[in-house]
């Protein structure tokens, strides 16, 4: 008999599962609270009788991942996981440290088959997705390894978190639960390349997250050379499905912008850009391209990238350059695991 993944359960659907078992309905909450504390192991569960561990273990599994590889870097203190799953799979998660607190990057699929030619995730293709418990872990495991309390979470690691629809927003709702992990939906951001369907999905569980898309391109003609998606929903039909969503949701949109070297980074591609995002209620996330060796693309310098900036500004708009965090362990996300492959 498979085991069922206890960790992706909700409070509710663990209750179920106890009261079929004979067991008080407050052993539910009793485990529930064990398995968000990142325990690997129901042995660990020290207020739950033998008699009802042996029967979780006869029934169900927890899946956690385990740290491969550490790094931290010695400008900012970021730290870089490499984590190696129940299948022996590689994923990446990156911690950073701010003013307002801890902020966590996880991933949500092995790999990733969105293909954007900037990126280092994808050069693999998709392996899997990961499930929610899995996601969960990678936020456990670096509060327990670093002592500290994560406050702020993006869905920007590996892989296209809304082609993982219905594990990231069971991951969504585990992590919000006031019994577990007790993150706030405000202090979530959720990142997509694209996918307008699945945009209009997310749209109707009203969740106060904030919606990252990764935009890249002010027109077809660069986002068809540089994001494989754009091919199937284009800028205007994108851009309408996000209108859509802000109507609904009333959330403030964020679309992340890589500057790529004479790609996307001249005076026009800022005007159009405007033209492109007017009306919308948004902010514009400026990241300076990271290299990767299996593309050409370089980083613009850095009074290119503030130029750009300043256009979008005296044009009404609002954007901000990302800060670079981790530049000296590769804390961009695909880099670490593509070499250990």
């Amino acid at each position: 008999m498979e085991l069922i993944d206890i960790k992706s359960l909700s409070q509710n659907e663990l209750l179920e599962y106890i009261t079929k078992m004979g067991e008080p309905k407050f052993k539910a909450k009793q485990i529930f609270k064990w398995l968000h504390k990142g325990v690997e192991s129901f042995d660990e569960m020290t207020d739950i009788s033998k008699s009802l561990i042996q029967k979780l273990k006869e029934k169900f599994v927890i899946l956690n991942v385990k740290i491969n590889k550490k790094f931290v870097s010695k400008i900012d203190g970021t730290v870089k996981y490499l984590y190696s799953l129940n299948d022996n799979d590689l994923i990446e998660c990156v911690v950073m440290k701010y003013l307002h607190g801890y902020s966590i990057c996880i991933s949500t699929q092995v790999g990733c088959r969105m293909g954007c030619s900037f990126c280092a995730s994808g050069l693999f293709g998709l392996t899997r997705n990961l499930t929610a418990s899995e996601m969960l872990s990678e936020i456990t495991t670096a509060q327990k390894d670093l002592n500290i309390r994560i406050s702020n979470i993006v869905l920007m690691g590996m892989g296209e978190p809304l082609d993982n629809f219905e594990n990231t927003v069971k991951f969504l709702k585990l992590v919000s639960d006031e019994n577990g992990l007790n993150i706030g939906l405000r202090h979530i951001s959720v990142s997509t390349c694209g996918l307008v369907p699945k945009i209009l999905e997310l749209a109707e569980y009203n969740f106060p997250i904030t919606l990252s898309v990764s935009l890249h391109a002010p027109n077809n003609e660069i986002r068809n050379r540089t994001m494989k998606i754009n091919h199937k929903y284009p800028v205007e039909e994108l851009i309408d499905a996000c209108k859509k969503y802000f109507n609904k949701t009333n959330r403030r949109i964020s679309f992340e912008y890589a500057i790529i070297d004479g790609v996307n980074d001249s005076k026009e591609n800022a005007k159009e850009l405007s033209r492109l995002l007017h009306g919308l209620m948004c902010h514009i996330n400026l990241i300076p391209a990271n290299p990767v060796k299996e593309n050409s693309y370089k980083t613009p310098n850095r009074q290119k990238v503030l130029n750009f900036q300043k256009a979008l500004t005296d044009l009404g708009m609002n954007a901000t350059v990302r800060r670079t965090l981790g530049a000296d362990i590769s804390a961009s996300c695909g880099q670490l695991r593509n070499r250990n492959k």
